[in-house]
């Protein structure tokens, strides 16, 4: 293998490659980068046996070839090196990849090309297209409810799920929350068949750095998630998850009628408040007393040893509930996913769902529990 390469082409593809091999842990196999030269490109794969990157960018190629380098060692090496022409050559016996670029010359072991295991191949003829911004969007809206232990199977795992005509929703939950997203686009719901797909978090954090602006093509297979960049540079692919996701749209429909009490306020001033209450919460008593009145809001918050904090905000309030606790960083956490000025808190009662809605962010809401009201103030958090 001889080629010549420019730095500032092959970077990018070199960093997600190696964003995604293991550092230390696994098999050589799997902290191996490979480099496959053919005609005018150079292509880029990596995997961690689970998801699968590849990359295709220029080259001028003198002679082809398959060669796999230890892709942290050689990924840095190239970030470090200056913008420019830097030349690729395996040597005769293959056992050595030579980087040069001027008076700099470099070699790394290579790995022998009998261990590379063709990837799975893009299923162009699913493929639709979609916007890498607005499922950035999505991954950015849906991924804080999702629970982070891999063991909890489907609550670990956002959901694409398609629904009545051109709709489709996303959504996750963590036991105590739960997010939804719905949009309606024709081809993704096509795409979708009729249970759609569920993809665990962990994959879900690595599409998410991979993704731009731009639009892309996703497709699926059986048992993989295919996204590939619109030019069809670059591919990234990992598997799918195969449990049984909780019936979410029962969950919501014996609710939908039941919420009596109705909370409208500025969510820039509660933010605010709740930031300065929250200096007041403790590991005893992490939650803050929304005391409710037609006009006006009291946020209350007493932490044992460490004093008290009282807050009082414009709101608009109707209902019979009269007070009600809610977790102060859970709240802080999701206001911050909404871009709304004005937001609507929904309730049913103290220890019973609360819905989460904003005037400008049509076709999406949260819905999370509030702690239990007791005697000494001390609290647990219920399960939806």
């Amino acid at each position: 293998m001889f080629l010549k390469v420019r730095k500032e082409e092959i970077i990018d593809g070199l960093l997600k490659a190696s964003n995604i091999i293991p550092s230390k842990t696994g098999a050589a196999y799997l902290r191996t980068v490979w480099l496959k030269a053919e005609g005018d490109s150079l292509a880029i794969l990596a995997t961690d046996s689970s998801i699968e990157f590849m990359g295709t960018y220029p080259a001028v190629t003198s002679e082809g070839g398959l060669v796999g380098v230890q892709g942290k060692k050689f990924c840095e090496l190239m970030r470090r090196m200056p913008p420019g022409e830097i030349l690729l050559k395996l040597d005769a016996s293959g056992k050595h990849l030579h980087i040069e670029q001027g008076r700099r010359k470099y070699k790394l072991p290579a790995n022998e090309s009998s261990w590379f295991q063709e990837f799975n191949a893009f299923p162009a003829e699913s493929a639709v297209l979609w916007s890498g911004d607005f499922f950035k969007e999505a991954i950015d809206r849906i991924a804080f409810c999702i629970a982070d232990d891999e063991d909890l199977t489907s609550m670990n795992c956002i959901k694409f799920a398609p629904v009545e005509d051109d709709d489709v929703e996303i959504c996750g939950l963590n036991g105590h929350q739960f997010g939804l997203m719905r949009f309606t686009n024709a081809d993704i719901r096509v795409a979708l068949g009729q249970e759609g797909f569920l993809v665990s978090k962990k994959y879900l954090l690595e599409i998410r750095k991979w993704l731009t602006n731009d639009e892309i093509e996703i497709s699926l297979s059986d048992k993989r998630l295919f996204l590939r960049t619109e030019n069809k540079k670059e591919t990234f692919s990992l598997p799918l998850k195969t449990y049984v996701f909780a019936d979410y749209r029962n969950f919501i429909n014996q609710y939908k009628d039941r919420f009596a009490s109705i909370l409208v306020v500025d969510r820039h001033e509660l933010t605010d408040a709740l930031d300065r209450i929250f200096l007041f919460n403790t590991e005893a008593n992490k939650a803050t007393f929304f005391d409710f009145s037609p006009e006006e809001l009291s946020l209350y918050c007493q932490g044992q040893d460490i004093g008290e904090g009282t807050e009082m905000i414009a709101c608009q309030y109707s209902g019979g509930l009269s007070k009600i606790a809610l977790p102060t960083k859970v709240i802080l956490d999701i206001l911050g996913h909404f871009s709304s000025d004005s937001l609507t808190f929904s309730f049913v009662g103290q220890t019973e769902p609360c819905r989460i809605t904003g005037k400008d962010d049509p076709n999406y809401m949260i819905i999370t529990m509030p702690v239990e009201i007791t005697e000494d103030t001390y609290y647990s958090e219920e399960e939806i």
